[in-house]
C-alpha cells in the first residue's frame, strides 16, 4: 500500500464520516488490499476480501462517494478484517 492509500485507508476510518473520499481512490485502496473487484450492471462494484463480500453502487454522474457508502465500505474493510493500525 503506498502513501495515497495509507491517507485513504485513513480517511474512511475517520469519524465524523468524510464527505469528499473519491471513488476512485476506494477503489485503488480495496486493490491494494488484495480485494477482487468486479463490475456488475450499472453501477455496481462486487468486492471480494478476506471471504466477505460487498456490493457497492459507484456514483455517477459525480466522482465522490456519498457518507453512507463510505460507511459501508468501512463496514466491509472491519468484516474482512482490515483495521487502521495495519
Amino acid at each position: 500500500m503506498n502513501h495515497k492509500q495509507r491517507r485513504i485507508l485513513e480517511a474512511v476510518y475517520t469519524t465524523p464520516t468524510k464527505p469528499d473520499i473519491l471513488w476512485n481512490d476506494i477503489e485503488s485502496l480495496l486493490s491494494a488490499l488484495g480485494a477482487d473487484i468486479s463490475y456488475g450492471a450499472g453501477p455496481r462494484v462486487r468486492c471480494f476480501l478476506n471471504g466477505v463480500i460487498a456490493v457497492f453502487h459507484r456514483p455517477h454522474p459525480e466522482r465522490i462517494t456519498n457518507k453512507g457508502t463510505v460507511e459501508s465500505v468501512r463496514k466491509f474493510l472491519t468484516r474482512a478484517g482490515i483495521l487502521l493500525d495495519q
